[in-house]
């Protein structure tokens, strides 16, 4: 049975009870499906200089398109799922994207030219955006405030396992196979993913609580999600710092071959970088329920804020070395891992009723807003680290300016 949404089961602890899975399973389910979309941008990094030279593209900055459509083509039909979700079902949605998932993953396989696999790549993410809808609504469907933020750091922790795991599979593919199986890896992830779901995932959306999909509804609900200042709020923080996170994932084959010479433990310097990610979401879990969302988040923004602003100041003076970057970098994405989950918590919060609504608005504006702003600091990258570093600086105080405003001038509150 779900948790009531107030104040006092919001802060309980999370019980076996309250899942239609037992919580390893939900957790592990929940992480996978999400996790389709990171796999399909993390396991072709090794293999992105490989795809372009094999299309004939000259720019070396070209590769990142790959990356870049697919999050163009994620983020805007988010804003169409999301009534679909709470209008139909959870389960119908994700079993209609997971198919469309497969059949693109394979399509890229096969493509003839480079403007047909960006195509291709659009595609996939329009399908993969309706994962990232339903697995936070499914997670509202059954939680909530705190309790919501410690299973999405759990689901997070799992998640992020992948970026640790998907370079090197990636890598593997590539050394006994062909760039093109990178895609194809995806298509047998999904359909393995589609059968899990179909046999062990209940509908969590009570028919009580569906909605109606008439546009005059749908608009009603869109606009009583945005009037939330919490809600719009956080959207627009977390867009700010996720928008760092895709402008690394871009570069970051870039910055270990060509900056500092390391392209043949690019999948190990990757794999500590998510490490360091995974690290902080476990964290969160273990803290969040007895400090609170607002604390926690808080204070991780701003010392988010602090390293970005050492490794300038620090490469500045003593030049751009690995020994600078890496530890001060590993602990900036171990603060993605004390935001995340708590600024889409913040977000949800007051949107229970209209979760697959909240989720695809918070999906769609923090998508499509990180992955511009991700896409402008990764073209920053002119082969030096400073102005990159420089660009997720200005991220984190664009994130900080839009919580204050949000929480009215006042960090770390308890009230949620």
């Amino acid at each position: 049975m779900p948790v009531s949404p107030d104040l006092k089961a919001s802060h309980s602890r999370l019980k076996d009870a309250n899942l239609p899975l037992p919580v390893w399973e939900f957790v592990a389910m929940m992480a996978t499906v999400i996790g389709m979309t990171a796999l399909a941008i993390d396991v072709m990094l090794p293999g992105l200089d490989e795809m372009a030279a094999h299309y004939g593209r000259e720019d070396p900055n070209d590769q990142q398109l790959i990356l870049f459509v697919f999050l163009a083509g994620f983020g805007a039909p988010q804003l169409i799922y999301g009534p679909i979700a709470d209008r139909f079902g959870r389960k119908f949605l994700i079993r209609f994207c997971l198919v469309g998932y497969v059949l693109t993953a394979f399509a890229c396989m096969n493509t003839q030219s480079w403007g047909l696999l960006l195509f291709a790549r659009f595609v996939q993410g329009f399908f993969a955006a309706g994962m990232r809808v339903t697995a936070p609504s499914i997670v509202r469907d059954m939680t909530a405030g705190r309790g919501m933020a410690r299973v999405m750091s759990l689901i997070m922790m799992f998640f992020m396992a992948i970026p640790i795991l998907a370079p090197i599979l990636g890598q593997g593919v590539i050394m006994i196979s062909s760039w093109e199986w990178t895609f194809g890896i995806l298509g047998v992830g999904g359909a393995l993913t589609l059968i899990w779901v179909q046999i062990r995932l209940p509908e969590t959306l009570k028919d009580a609580d569906r909605s109606s999909i008439e546009p005059k509804a749908v608009m009603s609900s869109y606009l009583k999600v945005l009037k939330s200042r919490e809600t719009i709020g956080y959207m627009l923080a977390g867009g700010f710092t996720f928008g760092g996170l895709f402008a690394f994932i871009a570069t970051s084959e870039q910055i270990f071959t060509d900056t500092f010479d390391f392209g043949d433990k690019f999948v190990f310097c990757f794999a500590g970088i998510s490490s360091a990610l995974i690290a902080g979401n476990f964290i969160n879990s273990r803290l969040v329920e007895r400090l609170g969302m607002r604390r926690i988040s808080h204070t991780a923004l701003l010392v988010f804020i602090g390293l970005a602003m050492s490794s300038v100041i620090l490469m500045s003076v003593f030049g751009e070395k690995i020994w600078i970057f890496y530890p001060l970098f590993a602990l900036n994405f171990a603060c993605f891992g004390l935001l995340g989950a708590n600024f889409s918590a913040l977000a949800m919060e007051a949107q229970g009723e209209r979760a697959g609504t909240a989720s695809a608005a918070y999906g769609f504006v923090s998508t499509m807003f990180s992955a511009m702003l991700g896409y402008g600091v990764a073209s920053l990258y002119d082969g030096t680290i400073t102005r990159f570093m420089a660009g997720f600086m200005a991220l984190g105080i664009g994130a900080l300016i839009c919580v204050l405003i949000t929480e009215k001038g006042r960090l770390f509150k308890e009230t949620d």
